[in-house]
């Protein structure tokens, strides 16, 4: 109804581990061959879905596809500009 349910950080509450959904991990062995063993650290696994979450937000806001890293907010900024967009 658009009705802010917590106006305030003090109203919010935070989402805990049983707020998300469960996630299926499927483990794929490709070699790394940037190190002398070929293997890959277990956090590496994690790394790309948050900045598709960020990219995509950025999107939604900005209307702009970004599509390097870092996504500062002076390349955002200049994305705007040269779309048009001066807000």
């Amino acid at each position: 109804d658009g009705k802010m349910m917590n106006p305030t950080f003090l109203d919010y509450r935070m989402p805990t581990t049983l707020d998300l959904p469960m996630i299926d991990t499927v483990i794929v062995e490709v070699p790394n061959p940037g190190h002398p063993y070929g293997v890959r650290g277990v956090g590496e696994a994690a790394i790309v879905p948050p900045m598709a979450a960020i990219g995509n937000a950025i999107h939604e806001a900005t209307g702009h596809r970004m599509r390097s890293l870092p996504m500062t907010p002076g390349k955002i900024l200049e994305a705007q500009w040269e779309n048009g967009k001066s807000s």
